[in-house]
């Protein structure tokens, strides 16, 4: 047999004038005649976390049997049946951190930092914030060290509408974030996606230089390009293939970057967009999340979160099929079946979102599966009926398979308001191999997971 594989490093780099382009996994980089697992190049975890504020329709995402997954997934999670193997619906879950504290009131819309850290933050309006350090950070410093970004952290609604206290005493950072790397350090989540690209791929150039490429049109894979072609005639065809998929979807995201930046027309009334940013919410989140998945495939880097809206914001969204009901004002539905119905639509759009990158990450190849195969998702918020502003029976879902750690294809339902949302991220760690006694409200690990 003829043993053709041409060894090189999963962490080759191709370097040009102020540019760094990490490649995703190749089959050059596998040792011949050995075993994937057997490598270091065996795919590595992944984890992803994205937050929505305002709950879910009541009736419209709890399946009606605990067990496997209907023939016909809830209203909501619709966009999910093409992953529905890889999908854990989890119900019953009490999110008692996004709760006001014994004796106030008011504290709940101003909480988005406890969703990933099941700890009720400070109340405070000044700079004396804290929280809890959350999972996404925690999984970061164990599997995000090699990664030319340990963590990325994004939103698709400005973090800098608000004031600087968003009500009840509480500071707005509670709010503009879900990503703490410690109880006293909150991560701001990055809104303008060309700022997102050029950490990925503009490493080592200045500004003064990533403006210029700007202004020339010029992409960052023209300076590389020889180097491009020589690899290419060292690589196996199917590698060449891969290679050149990624550099296409390199270039299609910085043609996006700059018609994005070339509008000029007017933010949506009420609504103020940075410049430089999709004026489209549909745009925006999927050019998100084309970002995250080629951060994913080129190991740029292995942890994401994103932030789909803020909490009491007013968006509405023309692309799902609730075209001109915003987002807060739906949720107080006023237990109206007909505005429930309609609501539920608003859900089943972000969830419309979640679902295309899931597609993104389940076409992507990575080593012996996909990027889904080798990835966990955690989706969900920290109210239910957002009506009557109530956090136990949250919506909580998992996707992905995490390198065969995750069954899916199940719901798992909890007794209500008796096992807290702690319970949950302590058990995600655990995917990760980072065993905890404890995280925020946690009273144990979740069951049957």
């Amino acid at each position: 047999m003829l043993i053709t594989k041409k060894h090189i490093s999963r962490r080759q780099m191709l370097r040009g004038a102020g540019t760094t382009l990490a490649l995703p996994l190749l089959d050059a980089m596998i040792p011949a005649a050995t075993a994937l697992a057997q490598t270091a190049a065996v795919p590595p975890p992944r984890f992803f976390a994205g937050f929505v504020p305002h709950g879910a329709a009541p009736g419209y995402w709890v399946p009606e049997k605990e067990g496997a997954l209907p023939a016909e997934l809830p209203f909501i999670w619709k966009h999910l049946e093409p992953f529905r193997d890889s999908l854990n619906i989890l119900s019953g879950l009490h999110s008692t951190s996004a709760e006001p504290p014994p004796g106030e009131t008011g504290a709940d819309h101003w909480v988005a930092a406890a969703f990933l850290c099941a700890d009720k933050p400070r109340k405070t309006a000044g700079a004396d914030v804290y929280a809890g350090q959350t999972i996404d950070q925690i999984i970061a410093q164990k599997i995000g060290s090699q990664s030319l970004l340990p963590s990325m952290e994004i939103s698709v609604e400005d973090p800098g509408s608000g004031s600087s206290n968003c009500g009840e005493g509480y500071s707005c950072v509670y709010t503009n974030t879900i990503s703490w790397a410690s109880p006293t350090t909150p991560l701001p989540m990055e809104l303008n996606p060309q700022v997102v690209f050029e950490r990925m791929f503009g490493s080592g150039s200045s500004p003064e230089q990533r403006v210029e490429r700007r202004e020339r049109n010029k992409s960052i894979l023209d300076s590389i390009t020889g180097k491009i072609t020589d690899l290419r005639k060292e690589i196996s065809v199917p590698d060449r293939s891969r290679l050149d998929s990624f550099t296409e979807n390199v270039r299609e995201i910085e043609r996006r970057l700059q018609i994005a930046s070339s509008v000029t027309t007017a933010a949506p009334e009420n609504f103020d967009v940075p410049p430089g940013i999709p004026q489209s919410f549909d745009d925006h989140i999927k050019l998100m999340f084309d970002l995250q998945t080629l951060a994913f495939q080129a190991d740029i880097t292995r942890v994401g979160t994103m932030l789909f809206a803020r909490d009491l914001t007013g968006r509405v969204y023309p692309e799902s099929d609730a075209p001109t009901l915003g987002f807060h004002g739906g949720s107080h539905h006023g237990e109206d079946p007909g505005r429930i119905d309609e609501f539920s639509k608003i859900n089943q759009y972000h969830v419309k979102m979640l679902a295309y990158f899931a597609d993104n990450l389940a076409k992507t190849e990575d080593g012996d599966g996909s990027l889904l195969d080798h990835s966990l998702l955690l989706y969900g918020s920290n109210m239910g009926n957002p009506n009557q502003h109530l956090h136990y029976d949250v919506p909580h879902i998992l996707l992905g398979g995490n390198n065969g750690k995750m069954q899916g294809g199940r719901h798992i339902a909890y007794p209500t308001k008796t096992v807290p949302t702690g319970n949950l991220l302590l058990s995600i760690l655990d995917q990760y191999d980072i065993h905890r006694e404890s995280i925020g409200d946690s009273t144990g690990r979740l069951e049957n997971l």
